[in-house]
């Protein structure tokens, strides 16, 4: 009976925008939460078979959801660790529950943004129990080739406020000029000196002592220089011996012609670089290419060190931690050192407003989502990481207060029908009477 059909479809009206006033109370309520996704409430009519004649009224039916795609406006913080995202892309997290526990695989969550601290284990979580994940990097700062679908290489962030680091020298770069006049007929042959420190592997100083000695020839000028390297961390050892030419020529005067290496190190010609075996380890300390101006050179009569660097760092205690657009978090220490300590990849999949929604803005992949993928921030379709930022609440509260007008005049339009409707089943019962 059509009549009866009013009604129902009356009753269904009043049901769906119930459920669409309950999602703008949601999203008014949140306007205020970091990373907060509007709720959505989309109606759906119901078309019944009809007979000739007759019209039945099928209804509306609800179907809700979130707008995860939707982004809300960056501000910016204080905290290094307030993370975001520039674009498509979520923020791999799980529950400290489940790190806690140790027992299998830990569940992926997703988030556009957080705020990460460290706790009492120096695991970087939020104040509502999410446990920043990435991979961690090899001692040296590389990023090992970790799988892309699935999370087997994801661990929770560790960082211990208290941990020492100490960083040791491998490569010297060596800017210097020695005499011409000591290589000359009638120069007195005396050797120039230079200590050299670099680190060990323990963080401790040690010293290279460079000996140049020239050679001085009965006539004119030798150019040549006989370079000596005594490691005082092995008790003078010799490391590293080499005989330097110069070149004399217009073009390229005072650049160095050859270096061969005798008791001990390697010349690599097509680096500049020499190969000493230090305490620590081999060190490569650039001296200069082959003609080409830079590192050693012999000119005039000064023996002066222009340039001399190197890296490594004496032992130093955990300063702060930065998140760059990369995704690479990096430890800086007091000594000046920094060093990769995890890589924050980007979560992707192909539907994200089938993410499934959890509590504290967190989603997890569904059936309609799409299987996820790892990308490295700032590649392929993802955004960025920011630092010192958080992303607010996608809710327009004006949009929504206009909503809820609309929504509140068309329950009472519905509240109307059943009223209607009611007052025509009377006179059906009246007609009995």
């Amino acid at each position: 009976m059509t009549i009866s059909s009013s009604l129902n479809a009356g009753v269904t009206g009043l049901n769906v925008n119930a459920s669409k006033l309950a999602t703008i109370s949601d999203n008014i309520a949140n306007s205020a939460t970091f990373g907060y996704k509007r709720s959505v409430a989309d109606f759906h009519s119901l078309v019944l078979d009809q007979t000739r004649g007759a019209y039945s009224a099928g209804g509306v039916r609800v179907t809700t959801g979130r707008a995860v795609e939707q982004r809300g406006t960056l501000i910016t913080t204080n905290n290094p660790t307030d993370l975001s995202v520039t674009g498509r892309g979520m923020l791999p997290v799980t529950s400290v529950t489940a790190v806690n526990s140790t027992s299998g695989e830990l569940p992926l969550r997703l988030t556009s943004t957080g705020s990460f601290r460290a706790d009492a284990n120096g695991i970087l979580r939020t104040s509502s129990g999410q446990a920043l994940l990435g991979w961690p990097a090899n001692q040296d700062g590389t990023i090992p080739g970790y799988p892309r679908d699935a999370v087997g290489g994801l661990v929770p962030v560790r960082v211990d406020a208290n941990q020492f680091e100490g960083d040791a020298t491998t490569r010297m770069s060596l800017g210097l000029n020695l005499p011409a006049t000591d290589t000359a007929a009638g120069a007195s042959g005396a050797p120039r000196n230079l200590t050299l420190e670099y680190f060990g592997n323990l963080g401790q100083a040690e010293n290279l002592d460079i000996t140049f000695t020239p050679t001085v020839p009965a006539a004119g000028a030798s150019n040549e220089w006989t370079v000596r390297i005594a490691d005082q961390a092995q008790a003078g050892a010799l490391v590293g011996e080499f005989t330097v030419v110069f070149d004399d020529s217009r073009d390229a005067g005072g650049t160095i012609a050859s270096v061969t290496p005798l008791s001990a190190g390697t010349y690599d010609p097509a680096t500049g670089m020499i190969g000493i075996a230090a305490q620590s380890g081999p060190i490569s300390i650039e001296v200069g290419r082959e003609r080409v101006p830079g590192g050693l050179s012999q000119l005039s009569d000064t023996f002066a060190p222009l340039a001399i660097t190197k890296n490594g760092s004496p032992v130093g205690t955990l300063a702060s931690i930065e998140v760059d657009a990369l995704g690479m978090l990096t430890a800086i220490y007091d000594s000046g050192f920094t060093k990769t300590l995890y890589q924050i990849p980007i979560v992707d999949v192909p539907n994200a407003n089938g993410l499934k929604p959890l509590a504290n803005q967190t989603y997890q992949v569904s059936a309609e989502s799409g299987p996820f993928y790892l990308w490295n921030a700032g590649e392929g379709p993802v955004g960025d990481i920011i630092g010192f930022s958080r992303e607010e609440s996608a809710t327009d509260v004006a949009s929504e207060l206009t909503q809820l007008i609309q929504t509140q005049r068309a329950y009472n339009s519905n509240a109307k029908v059943i009223q209607t409707v009611d007052e025509m089943l009377q006179e059906t019962t009246n007609i009995k009477r």
